[in-house]
């Protein structure tokens, strides 16, 4: 069984709101063991929802629509239902009725507007709303099921959970869809697509998408089984196969964020952890301390932006500043060297670069990051990195190397 996800509304074609009834839906299909194959999102027209519809409705055995069914004028999912179904409207005296009491409830006149709420398609069977005055609507068209659902979030929840998750149980397949999302740091897209591709192509069960985000690429892998233990072992040979070829790339297979991941290191080793930072400007230590119970393992940071902070409260001498420069793979070094030594941590990071859009020099170009990771009694592991990206992108990313420096030494 196949769906399709349609969202309404000009909102949420511009930078200002995110379409998160698409999430909750998917997730919820996913559940159900139905593939979700396209979402699509429509501004308020009449006509273009009815085309999204009707396209929709040629594709998938389940579409879902979200938004539009407000009291507004341009809430017009309604008629562009009816449109696209080629069916008429009419009004529900019991819906206005209840609309109506709602209003008098709080001690309020329904606006006449209101009425358009009790407008419904025919042959469309009501699903009650307990959060709200629009009820959903279902529909049959042929053998497809069509969902009208208002775009109130904690409406359409509780119309899905109370009134279509029933229904879509006795017509879903039976079977379950699970996913896995493996988390790698270090390499670049194209290196892990060229190690990966071999490897999840041979399989048509599970399905595997390739996402890439700064500082982090991620293999999503959705498997299909007539049970959980079916789809969890066609996920569990792929996974396997996978970590073969990636190796220590992976640092997460279970949703965790890669400081979650460093923070159970740490607590498990009984390790400590002190920060000193330059152009990330804090990040890493406020990353390192999203964690719940993170103060058993930060001792604490310096953001030492100027060269003066550098030199006082960090070690770093002057000389070195005046020759090798605040960027630099020495002045990394210190960095992690003192703040390591003045915390009485076990372990010191240092970060130093250029994050833009100024302060570059042609030897020193904007992305330019020194690392630098301290432990008693070895060597500091410095490395050089040269970021793609504005300015919050080498932020980004200089914090996620620092990371997974600590994250591999800790392991």
């Amino acid at each position: 069984m196949t769906a399709e996800i349609i969202a309404v509304g000009s909102e949420l074609l511009g930078a200002q709101r995110l379409d998160t009834n698409s999430l909750f839906l998917a997730e919820q299909l996913q559940g159900l063991g139905i593939g979700l194959q396209r979402k699509t999102v429509v501004g308020d027209s009449e006509q273009g929802i009815a085309a999204a519809i009707g396209e929709a409705l040629e594709r998938a055995d389940l579409v879902i629509v979200s938004g539009g069914l407000g009291p507004t004028a341009d809430d017009l999912t309604r008629e562009g239902a009816a449109r696209a179904l080629g069916r008429s409207l009419s009004r529900e005296d019991r819906i206005l009725e209840t609309i109506e009491r709602r209003f008098r409830d709080r001690g309020l006149r329904m606006p006449e507007i209101n009425v358009r709420q009790a407008m419904i398609l025919e042959g469309a069977e009501l699903l009650a709303n307990s959060q709200g005055s629009a009820p959903g609507q279902w529909l049959r068209a042929g053998e497809r099921v069509l969902i009208l659902l208002p775009g109130v979030p904690v409406e359409l929840q509780a119309i899905f959970a109370e009134e279509c998750r029933p229904r879509l149980e006795k017509i879903a397949p039976r079977g379950v869809i699970l996913t896995r999302v493996l988390k790698i740091a270090g390499l670049f897209e194209s290196q892990v697509d060229e190690r990966a591709a071999p490897i999840y192509q041979k399989f048509h069960n599970p399905t595997t998408t390739i996402l890439a985000s700064p500082g982090e690429i991620q293999l999503h892998l959705t498997a299909a089984g007539a049970g959980e233990a079916e789809a969890r072992e066609a996920l569990n040979e792929l996974a396997r196969r996978l970590e073969l070829a990636l190796g220590d790339h992976i640092f997460s297979d279970d949703g965790r964020t890669m400081e979650e991941v460093v923070g159970a290191y740490l607590t498990v080793r009984a390790k400590t952890v002190a920060v000193a930072e330059s152009c990330t400007g804090g990040l890493l230590a406020e990353r390192l301390t999203r964690v719940p119970g993170s103060s058993r393992y930060f001792l604490g940071g310096i953001v030492a932006y100027s060269n003066e902070v550098k030199t006082r409260w960090l070690d770093v001498p002057a000389p070195v500043l005046e020759t090798a420069g605040a960027v630099s793979a020495e002045a990394a070094r210190i960095l992690a060297e003192s703040v390591r030594r003045h915390f009485g941590a076990d372990f010191g990071l240092g970060i130093t670069g250029i994050a833009g859009p100024s302060g570059a020099t042609p030897e020193k170009p904007v992305g330019l990051v020194f690392l630098a990771l301290a432990e008693e009694g070895r060597a500091a592991e410095v490395v050089e990195k040269r970021y793609p990206g504005g300015r919050e992108r080498v932020r980004l990313q200089a914090s996620q190397t620092a990371l997974d420096m600590l994250r591999r030494r800790v392991k």
